[in-house]
């Protein structure tokens, strides 16, 4: 019993919540207006899941052999202006069974927790819309803004794992819509790392990095969990 799951974190976009993609749409429209032509599948092949501006970063460089910091940063600036524009605008839901899953962990006694590659300020523009309250809804936020090091590093269920005095890996599980997601719940010990077909990547995306289970849903996850006994 020593290793029964004590904790459970979600990435937002994608996993547990419904945007359509707007994060990574932006992204793209922002890289192009600084002059380039690349797709929406481009974007999210090298972008899913990672803090934004290492998203810009790593696209430019795979697809258009910029490595321009500058250029980056200008293209990141305009970015965060026309998500907060976006953002304001744009009706934004919860993925399905969401909300039913998180009450049926807390009927568990296991902590949800929501981790993103956004800004926490963007992050908590996307609760406040769902009307999710910490400690009812969900139990924590971590942001890439909290930690040095993103995704795939573990830093962020490392720093979660610490908030609630978790110390083995094993008493935690990951879910996320993209690759990354998926690397990060590897590097952090964690007892599974599932991905979801909801978001980012595709399955054929997320099987790459052999993940323990894909889901198509997130009310699938309830029968996982009680298997870890």
């Amino acid at each position: 019993m020593g290793n029964k799951i004590k904790m459970v974190v979600f990435d937002m976009a994608g996993t547990t919540v419904d945007e359509n993609n707007v994060v990574y749409k932006t992204v793209q429209k922002a890289i192009n207006e600084a002059g380039f032509n690349l797709t929406l599948d481009q974007v999210l092949a090298q972008g899913a899941g990672k803090e934004k501006l290492q998203a810009i970063k790593d696209v430019l460089s795979t697809y258009a052999g910029s490595n321009d910091e500058t250029l980056a940063k200008h293209i990141y600036d305009n970015f965060i202006a026309q998500l907060a524009e976006a953002y304001g605008t744009l009706e934004i839901l919860p993925q399905p069974n969401a909300r039913e899953l998180f009450v049926a962990l807390h009927e568990r006694n296991i902590l949800a927790v929501l981790n993103t590659g956004y800004n926490r300020q963007t992050a908590q523009t996307i609760i406040d819309k769902l009307g999710w309250e910490k400690g009812l809804d969900f139990d924590e936020l971590v942001t890439a803004t909290e930690v040095a090091k993103n995704r795939p590093n573990p830093d962020m269920i490392l720093y979660a794992m610490k908030h609630f005095g978790i110390v083995d890996g094993k008493q935690v599980v990951k879910v996320g819509d993209s690759a990354i997601d998926i690397e990060e719940g590897k590097n952090a010990g964690c007892a599974l790392s599932i991905g979801i077909t909801t978001g980012a990547h595709t399955r054929e995306q997320l099987q790459s990095v052999n993940p323990d289970f894909i889901i198509n849903d997130l009310a699938e996850l309830v029968a996982i969990i009680d298997a870890q006994k």
